[in-house]
């Protein structure tokens, strides 16, 4: 027993170790691509595929479990935490049908070459088609970030990614399960699996999203409960939503975890964080933060270390993995380029210009979703020489997706001139931060000169100082309104919306405490809800003409 125990106490310690190593890997690499211009997530893919030549090194078994249940979750989360829900709503037409249309044309189609070329059953081939279109969004929103395009953009890019990770999970659990002995597959049934699956999912992730932000974040002004019970709800959704029939003795009942985790974030990101403190939202986007950051790393990591180039010969397969990035890049090309056309003959006032669509098209990169799918076909029914030819196909697309596509999706930014616009609102908003904090800091000093904290002439020469720097700034943001004069219009507009989401706050405040009545408060919310979309209706004329004319050609 004490050996078993020793045995035991040794392994959890080994596996500690290599989390270690991975973390400071990451740290390492973190501060090595900021001296070389490689991208953050390529570079830990590299290294991770690297580390398949010392089996030794690190020890420890990323499960494709593991994977779904506990790096997605936080990292799905996180990035529905900053999406504004109006700028979603207004390209919700758009981003529902390239995540569920193109999900479902590019399970079909990826499936159809894939079977008739490489000639795996028919169900497997479908499976794979469904694994390899969750796109993933994180190597491409980080160079967004960095390279400051539009947020119309990184919202399409990122609301496809999240939806549509969704209905590849969905597609792939159907197709799956009807390989089992005695089940089948058919489209009616299919269709009305997914609804409920992804409707349940959607459920489960609206009510908790809700009763974490209506009551926890809006009633515990406390910020390490409000993080702690953030990250709770982060998985708690994924749990709830998966082990639903489980937890409410339903059997074969289960919803999608990946919905209930992207409602639940929105939830709190555009409530909870409206309804909790200044310092508990701080506390809480800088936890997150790290959170995503560590998880990213890992994930990436994970990726080069699951793709064991030392006993995976991809070049004995490399015409199966030519053919599957060709079918991928194919039926991309019909999914971004075919429905955004449609979506312009639809809605023309939204159309998504051509410039985007460029971008959408070759940022379409597959990662850890793709490849936590593909390690729970050794779980199926599929033969297992079918399971090991879908494995290295699924290893050599992501490989083509991360190292050829990641490291050109910036430069084709740059081209197409969508990282120009951003660069000036960041000089703006940083010049606005300066002369924010140096007022503060004037007032400060001024409060502690007059109760005596400070000598009074102490405090004068400090004030002075604050006083001419502010001046310098005022004179620097005027200059940069002169150069960028249409910057004026966006902060103008930004501050009319914070404006009117702090009257939201008042009224209900005012509501809460019993100020007004419950009746006052619903009709001076509606009004102000008026107020808000006459403002998004501004504001989306305004990108419109703003957008330089090669984005708005007639698609």
């Amino acid at each position: 027993m004490n050996l078993l125990a020793a045995e035991a106490g040794s392994n959890f310690l080994e596996q500690e170790l290599s989390v270690v190593v991975l973390l400071a890997v990451a740290a390492a690499m973190a501060i090595v691509v900021k001296r070389i211009k490689v991208p953050y997530t390529v570079a830990l893919v590299l290294v991770g595929l690297a580390f398949a030549f010392f089996p030794n090194f690190v020890d420890i078994d990323f499960s494709a479990e593991l994977i779904l249940g506990l790096l997605i979750p936080p990292l799905l989360f996180e990035a529905t935490l900053h999406i504004p829900w109006p700028k979603l709503k207004a390209d919700l037409v758009p981003i529902l049908i390239f995540a569920i249309g193109g999900t479902m044309l590019g399970t079909f189609a990826v499936g159809w070459i894939v079977w008739w070329l490489v000639g795996v059953p028919w169900l497997a081939a479908v499976a794979f088609g469904a694994l390899i279109s969750a796109t993933d969004p994180v190597a491409v929103i980080a160079f967004f970030k960095s390279l400051g395009v539009t947020k119309r953009l990184s919202v399409l890019v990122e609301g496809e990614s999240l939806f549509n990770d969704a209905v590849a999970f969905v597609a792939f659990t159907l197709a799956v399960s009807a390989a089992a002995p005695g089940e089948s597959f058919g489209i009616g049934n299919a269709i009305g699996d997914f609804l409920i699956v992804g409707g349940g999912g959607l459920a489960v992730g609206i009510v908790l999203g809700w009763f974490v932000s209506e009551v926890v974040l809006a009633r515990v002004d406390d910020a390490l409960i409000e993080t702690t019970t953030s990250l709770a709800l982060a998985y708690g959704s994924f749990l709830v939503a998966e082990e639903f029939g489980l937890i409410f003795n339903i059997e074969d009942l289960h919803f999608s975890g990946i919905l209930a985790v992207v409602a639940a974030g929105l939830m709190v990101g555009n409530i909870g964080l409206r309804n909790t403190s200044p310092t508990t939202r701080i506390t809480l986007e800088y936890f997150w933060a790290v959170l995503t950051f560590l998880v990213n790393s890992l994930v990436f990591l994970v990726i080069g270390l699951k793709i064991n180039l030392r006993e995976i010969d991809i070049a004995e397969n490399i015409l199966n993995v030519a053919i599957a990035i060709g079918a991928i890049l194919l039926t991309r090309l019909v999914i971004v380029y075919g429905f955004g056309a449609i979506h312009a003959r639809v809605q023309p006032s939204r159309r998504v210009p051509t410039s985007f669509r460029h971008v959408m098209y070759w940022g379409g990169l597959r990662g850890a979703i793709s490849l936590a799918l593909a390690l729970l076909l050794e779980e199926s029914d599929f033969a297992p020489d079918v399971v090991d030819t879908l494995l290295v196909m699924t290893f050599g697309v992501v490989l083509f997706t991360l190292l050829i596509q990641g490291t050109t999706i910036s430069g084709l930014i740059e081209r197409l001139g969508l990282s120009g616009q951003q660069a000036n609102q960041r000089h703006q908003q940083e010049i606005q931060a300066r002369i924010y904090s140096r007022r503060a800091g004037a007032a400060e000093i001024q409060r502690l000169g007059s109760e005596g904290v400070l000598f009074s002439s102490m405090a004068k020469a400090m004030q002075s100082n604050y006083n001419e720097e502010v001046a310098e700034a005022r004179n620097e943001l005027a200059e940069h309104f002169s150069t960028h004069p249409e910057l004026e219009i966006t902060m103008l507009l930004q501050a009319r919306r914070d404006a009117l989401v702090a009257e939201q706050s008042a009224i209900g405040e005012m509501v809460r405490s019993g100020f007004v009545s419950t009746d006052v408060g619903h009709d001076l919310t509606v009004e102000l809800n008026n107020r808000m979309a006459a403002l998004d209706l501004i504001e989306e004329r305004w990108e419109t003409d703003v957008t330089p004319p090669g984005e708005l050609d007639n698609s």
